[in-house]
C-alpha cells in the first residue's frame, strides 16, 4: 500500500514553520513531493538562514508524514533561497550584495557595534554569506571587534579587497589609518569616503551585507540613509528612557527616508551578578518592549548587561564564535533569524528585470 500525495500534505500542514508560525504547505515551500511505495521524499525551501533549526525541522516533519498509513521512511532535503529584496525608490543597488541591513542608534553607548558584529556573525553561523561595512568613520571598532588588522589589497588600482574573518567580509576605514589617529572630517568629507568604503570594496556574494552605522541621527546618518540601498533598519536601544528618546529621532529618520525598521534590538536589558545570580534591570525594565509596542514595531529580543559580551567583542572574538553554542550566542541567532524572517516576508527587488534605458543622440 502507497501513501496518497493529498493524505501526505495534509499531514504535513499540521507542522508550522516556528519562525513564520505558517505550515510549509500553504507557504507554497514544499517542493518535488515523490511517492514511491512506502518512500516518501520532498525539499522545503526556506527564505532565510536556519542552520541550528533544520535537524527539528527534519525531525518534525518525518514524524508527521509518518503518521500516513503505508509511509515507511522519509527523506526530507531542506534547502535555503535567499533573494534580493527591494531598497528606496532611486538608490543604485551594490552589484554582488542581496541584502543590506543598517544596525543603528538614536546615541553611542547603547551597544550598537557590538550587536551589529554579532548579528553578522550569527547570520554567518545559520548559513548566510555575511559581510561588515563599518560605517562609523570617526570612531571604527570592527577591526578590533572581528580581530583584524591590516591593509586592504587593490588588485586594479581602483577598488578594495575586503579582510576576512570568521567567514564574514569586513571593510573600515580603520583599515586606512592609524589606530590613534583621529578622522578630523566634515561631515560630507566623511560621507564621501563612506560611499567610497561601500562602492568601491569588491564584495564577494553576499546574502547580507550589516552596516554598523554611526551614533545619532545627524547629517552623515541622514545622507547614509538616503545612499545606500537599505532593505531595511535594525533599531538597537537600551530601556534606559534617555537612550529611548534618541532612539524615536532614529526611527523618525529611517521612517522619512522610506527605509522600513525590521525591529528593534534592546540591548543590556538585565544584568545578572555572575557571583549571587540577583537579577537587576540597571537602565530599567522593558523599555524597548515598550517602545516597539509604541511604534508598532516588531521586538526582536532583549540581550543581557554581560561581562563576557564585552571582552569576548574586544578580544576579537565576540559571543557567537567564543561560545557558539551558549546562551547568548542562541539569542543572538534568533534576534538574527527574526531578521532575515523580516527581510523574506518583504517586497521583493524586480529591478534586474528591467532592461537598462540607454539615450543616443543622432549625428
Amino acid at each position: 500500500m502507497s501513501a496518497s500525495e493529498s493524505a501526505l500534505l495534509q499531514a504535513l500542514q499540521t507542522v508550522n514553520d516556528p519562525n513564520t508560525g505558517r505550515d510549509f504547505v500553504s507557504g507554497k515551500q514544499m517542493k518535488n513531493l515523490r511517492v514511491d511505495g512506502g518512500k516518501v521524499s520532498f525539499g522545503v525551501e526556506l527564505g532565510y538562514p536556519a542552520r541550528s533549526q533544520v535537524a527539528a525541522l527534519q525531525q518534525a516533519l518525518a514524524t508527521a508524514a509518518k503518521t500516513v498509513p503505508g509511509v515507511e521512511s522519509v527523506e526530507i532535503d531542506i534547502t535555503t533561497k535567499i533573494i534580493p529584496h527591494a531598497v528606496q525608490r532611486g538608490v543604485q543597488l551594490l552589484p554582488k550584495v542581496k541584502n543590506i541591513v543598517a544596525v543603528a542608534s538614536g546615541k553611542g553607548g547603547v551597544g550598537k557595534s557590538t550587536t551589529a558584529v554579532n548579528l553578522a556573525l550569527a547570520l554567518k553561523a545559520e548559513g548566510a554569506t555575511v559581510g561588515i561595512l563599518d560605517a562609523d568613520i570617526y570612531g571604527p571598532s570592527q577591526p578590533m571587534m572581528m580581530g583584524i588588522e591590516g591593509r586592504p589589497e587593490s588588485k586594479d588600482g581602483k577598488t578594495m579587497e575586503p579582510l576576512v574573518n570568521h567567514g564574514v567580509e569586513v571593510i573600515s576605514i580603520g583599515f586606512l589609518v592609524e589606530q590613534d589617529n583621529p578622522m578630523i572630517w566634515r561631515g560630507p568629507m566623511a560621507t564621501q569616503a563612506l560611499e567610497q568604503l561601500l562602492r568601491q570594496t569588491n564584495w564577494g556574494e553576499l546574502d547580507y551585507l550589516i552596516v554598523d552605522m554611526p551614533p545619532g541621527t545627524g547629517d552623515i546618518q541622514l545622507t547614509l540613509s538616503q545612499r545606500v540601498p537599505l532593505t531595511g533598519a535594525v533599531i538597537v536601544t537600551t530601556p534606559q528612557d534617555i537612550a529611548l528618546l534618541d532612539a524615536k529621532k532614529g526611527i523618525k529618520m529611517f521612517e522619512k527616508v522610506g527605509v522600513p525598521i525590521l525591529g528593534i534590538v534592546e540591548n543590556m536589558a538585565v544584568h545578572v551578578c555572575s557571583n549571587c545570580g540577583h537579577v537587576e534591570h540597571i537602565f530599567g525594565a522593558d523599555g524597548g518592549k515598550k517602545l516597539a509596542e509604541q511604534y508598532e514595531m516588531d521586538y526582536l529580543g532583549a540581550l543581557p548587561l554581560s561581562l563576557s559580551i564585552r571582552e569576548q567583542a574586544d578580544s576579537g572574538r565576540p559571543t557567537v564564535v567564543a561560545e557558539p553554542e551558549g546562551e547568548i550566542a542562541n539569542l543572538y541567532k534568533a534576534v538574527a533569524r527574526q531578521v532575515a524572517v523580516k527581510i523574506a516576508q518583504r517586497a521583493k527587488d524586480f529591478s534586474a528585470k528591467f532592461p537598462t534605458i540607454s539615450i543616443s543622440k543622432n549625428t
